[in-house]
Formats: C-alpha cells, sequence, structure tokens
C-alpha cells in the first residue's frame, strides 16, 4: 500500500469514529477498516463501552474475507480482557496479515496490542494521521497520561464582558442558537461542574435536554453527565432542579459527614476550608471521566483559571453592553498587564446572533513596550 492510500482509509477509520461522540465513553471513540486488494470488506466503530469495539464490528462485517486483508484502526487495538476481550487477539484469530494505527494506546492497562501482534507475525505500521486521531480523544488521551480530565470552561458574556446584571439576572444573555451550542457541549462532557451560588441564584437543572446525533431517547438518559456542585459549606438543599433526575448528582464539600438526598457527598477540603478543585478533578479522572465541562459564576470560573485547570474556554459573547456595573465573567486577581492570562484563539463563529470563540490558556504574555 501507498501512503496516500493509509492516509485515505484512516481518514475513513477516524470518521467512523465519530459516530461514537456522543456515546463511547468513558470508552474511546474508535473506527476501523479491513481493506484488501483495494476493497473494503468491513467497517466499525464503537458505539459504547461495554458493546463491541471497532475492531470486532468490522470483524464481524468482514467474516472470513478478513484473511489476509489489512485493517486500519484509529487507536493501537487493545490488548486486555475488560468488558469485552482483547481486540489484538481476534485480529489475530481473523488472520489479518497487516494493521495501521493512527495513535498508540495512551491507557497503561489496554496498550501493548502493538507487540502482541507483532509477535504473532502480523506487519504493524503506524502511526498514521496521529493527530486526527488525538483530536477524537483528547479528553481520554490527557487522564491516561495524568489522571486528570480535559476541562472545558463555558462561559456566556456581554460584549463588554459581563455575565449578570448587578442584581444577578442573567437570563438571557444570549439567544436560542447558543444556548442550543450548550446543549451539544454538554453531551459531549462526561461531567459538568457548577457552584452553589449558581445552583441557588439560577437554580439550573443542567441536564442535556436536546437529543444529540447518534443517541437513542433510552441512551441520552443513561448518558446524561454527572451533574458536580463545588459547595465548600454544604448549602445544597433539597427539591433543587439539579437534583432531580435524569443524571446522577455529586456534592463536593470541604465538610466531613452531613448528606443531600438525591446526590453522592464527596469531602474534598484544602488548606483553606474550599473545596480543592484539583483533588476533585483527580477524583473524576479515577472514575473514569475523561472530559469535563465548567458552567459557574464568575468566582469558581476564575479560580479554575487562577489554578491552571483549564484546558480550552468556549466563550459566548452577546452582542450587548451591560454596563461597568455589571458581573465579570471571571474573576481573577489581576492589577498589572504582566499578570494577565494570556489566551490563544483557536476559533471563533457566528451562532445565530452571536459569537462562539474557542480559546486555550498560554498565548503570548501581555508586555509593556
Amino acid at each position: 500500500m501507498t501512503a496516500a492510500v493509509d492516509i485515505g482509509y484512516m481518514a475513513r477509520a477516524i470518521q467512523l469514529a465519530k459516530k461514537g461522540w456522543y456515546s463511547a465513553r468513558p470508552n474511546p471513540r474508535v473506527g476501523c477498516v479491513i481493506v484488501r486488494a483495494g476493497e473494503v470488506l468491513g467497517e466499525g466503530w464503537h458505539h459504547r463501552a461495554g458493546g463491541p469495539h471497532a475492531e470486532i464490528v468490522a470483524l464481524k462485517a468482514a467474516g472470513e474475507t478478513a484473511q489476509g486483508a489489512t485493517a486500519y484502526v484509529s487507536l493501537e487495538p487493545c490488548n486486555h480482557h475488560g468488558r469485552t476481550p482483547p481486540c489484538a487477539e481476534a485480529l489475530i484469530t481473523a488472520g489479518i496479515a497487516r494493521v495501521v494505527y493512527a495513535l498508540a494506546d495512551p491507557h497503561r492497562v489496554a496498550s501493548g496490542g502493538i507487540g502482541k501482534l507483532e509477535a504473532a507475525g502480523i506487519t504493524v505500521e503506524g502511526p498514521v494521521l496521529e493527530q486526527e486521531a488525538r483530536a477524537l480523544n483528547p479528553g481520554f488521551v490527557k487522564r491516561c497520561q495524568t489522571g486528570l480530565p480535559r476541562v472545558t470552561l463555558k462561559l456566556a458574556a456581554s460584549m463588554d464582558g459581563r455575565s449578570a446584571m448587578a442584581s444577578g439576572e442573567s437570563q438571557w444573555i444570549t439567544g436560542p442558537a447558543a444556548r442550543s451550542d450548550v446543549q451539544r457541549l454538554r453531551a459531549e462532557n462526561a461531567a459538568i461542574i457548577t457552584g452553589i451560588g449558581t445552583v441557588l441564584e439560577d437554580n439550573p437543572a443542567l441536564t442535556v435536554r436536546e437529543m444529540p446525533p447518534g443517541l437513542s431517547v433510552d441512551e441520552l438518559a443513561e448518558m446524561q453527565p454527572l451533574r458536580v456542585i463545588v459547595d465548600s459549606q454544604l448549602r445544597t438543599t433539597e427539591g433543587l432542579n439539579i437534583l432531580r433526575p435524569p443524571g446522577g448528582v455529586l456534592v463536593a464539600t470541604a465538610q466531613s459527614g452531613g448528606s443531600v438526598k438525591g446526590a453522592e457527598i464527596c469531602s474534598l477540603p484544602n488548606a483553606g476550608g474550599k473545596v480543592d478543585l484539583q483533588a476533585l478533578l483527580l477524583e473524576l479522572g479515577r472514575r473514569e471521566y475523561s472530559d469535563v465541562l465548567v458552567e459557574a459564576g464568575g468566582k469558581l470560573a476564575g479560580v479554575f483559571l487562577e489554578q491552571g485547570l483549564v484546558d480550552e474556554l468556549v466563550i459566548y459573547m452577546a452582542p450587548k453592553l451591560m454596563g461597568s456595573e455589571g458581573m465579570p465573567m471571571a474573576v481573577l486577581p489581576y492589577s498589572t498587564m504582566s499578570e494577565a492570562l494570556a489566551l490563544e484563539i483557536t476559533d471563533i463563529r457566528a451562532v445565530g446572533k452571536d459569537w462562539r470563540i474557542t480559546a486555550t490558556p498560554g498565548g503570548e504574555k501581555c508586555s509593556q513596550a
């Protein structure tokens, strides 16, 4: 096979993997294409945890014709017995002659598929389209490498950077199209973190209400993100919308003891009597939550930014001016330009009448001339 041919089939495997965008978690999104002599014999993608992996689906579609074929897989075939048997073993049993992979498996338990395949005499080549494959599962990769989930901070603000009026009124800053886009963002994440201030002020449900592509009604109920309330003093009370199903609730607090009906309590105090956010993220990572969305008020948003816990910001900016008395979208203790948090903008696009700005921390620092 030529490099161009390999790239073409791998691009198809990556395209297939995207079909599991909203359903595969906590597993990675993976696609597979089985080819021989220019003919596609079978295709597959991983739909949900506990179900067959992409390679197994593709092998089933190919049947006995898989003997001597090439398998293109967007992630190194797994080599462990988990919810399902090892995919590397299935490829060997099927008589696959060559495997091309896009991304080596970062999971320390599931990795090792390349070595197993090579030991069985199968030609293994890769990585091919590694960056594209990494973009399929940035949270999974980060969690496997660091123990921490990937954190996206969602903000909504006016053109002058205000997230609410001085009275606390904030509904609605952005229009229907932007709010619909937030539904997509929620569906992409396994957990949503908010603060007790937002919970008591706005009484949000923080659920996914719009049906993502590829999910059934029953699957949407099962795939609802875990809602996490940062509540240092344990002020969460019964009857709040966030405590209602669908979806589970975790209250992270600095207090010991206590209970809230409809929620799990997790005590994670820091030395200052607040919730230790780093410890909270590690706990979510331990529970296999790879992608986390922060939807919070300016104070908690600012703490996440100040502590360097945010991987990406998604800012919905409305064409409004709310005035100097309004509340800032992020409360940060900076007083000089040299302290300012620099961002690198990666995408800007119109969403209805609003703008969505995607950025990552770590751009060039501001400096005085």
